[in-house]
């Protein structure tokens, strides 16, 4: 797939624009509302000038992989107001980094992670909307809870009143195949239904984040209320994916 990449304010409203076509599209295909779905830009490896002008093209949150990467970004954008989402998988030594700035984490993956970032909101006296990451394509490299124990880990988020949980992220696997993409977004879906049929409350609102520039109108047809874009708004990284969605076994 190719992605034009853009670096005015003119050129990130039509890429903008084009994805917000895209999205829409989708969702009257599905029979849904557009309206339903929110789309989280992801600048990743983009630079502070090109940021900036896609935030004046329209962006009011962007999301960020590293924490390191979307620290130093934060503390540079601090006057545009933008608000950042961390949806890359966190080591528990820099849940004091997501919270002294995030307004969402869309990697959760781990009772232990929840606690650290549980104890830091609490000193902090804040809280944090988090989606639960699950490992939806049976890669044993990648990361995301299995979906056998979900019921267990969103049982245990009951007890930290820190955290908002919104619902459920994945990552589909990395192929051509895309019936096997979008069975990855079904068993999301489902696992999110048989959640609230368990108890409701499980997944807050039962949002899915799910779908990025390759596969997000996929997502979108089979239930996606997140999706997180950034070639397709940004253009085309010089980094493989592979340096931005690290697996377990790295």
């Amino acid at each position: 797939m190719a992605f034009t990449t853009a670096n005015t304010v003119e050129e990130f409203r039509r890429n903008l624009d084009d994805v917000q076509r895209r999205i829409d599209a989708a969702a009257m295909r599905a029979g849904r509302d557009p309206q339903s779905i929110r789309l989280q830009p992801v600048s990743k490896t983009v630079s502070e000038e090109r940021i900036r002008n896609a935030i004046a093209a329209g962006c009011t949150r962007l999301g960020e992989n590293k924490v390191q990467e979307a620290k130093w970004k934060h503390a540079a954008l601090l006057d545009t107001g933008v608000e950042w989402s961390i949806i890359g998988h966190l080591q528990r030594n820099k849940a004091k980094d997501v919270v002294a700035f995030a307004s969402e984490f869309h990697a959760l993956d781990s009772l232990r992670l929840a606690e650290a970032l549980d104890r830091r909101l609490q000193a902090a006296g804040r809280s944090l909307d988090v989606y639960v990451q699950v490992n939806t394509s049976g890669e044993e490299s990648k990361y995301g809870i299995d979906p056998d124990d979900l019921p267990e880990l969103l049982m245990s988020l009951r007890g930290l009143d820190s955290l908002n949980v919104r619902g459920l992220m994945t990552l589909a696997i990395f192929t051509d195949d895309q019936e096997a993409v979008r069975r990855c977004f079904q068993i999301l879906r489902r696992l999110r239904d048989e959640m609230r049929d368990l108890d409701p409350e499980l997944v807050g609102l039962g949002e899915l984040s799910m779908g990025m520039s390759g596969d997000f109108e996929t997502a979108i047809e089979e239930g996606a209320d997140v999706v997180r874009v950034g070639q397709s708004i940004f253009g085309a990284r010089p980094t493989p994916d592979s340096d931005y969605w690290p697996t377990a076994a790295h």
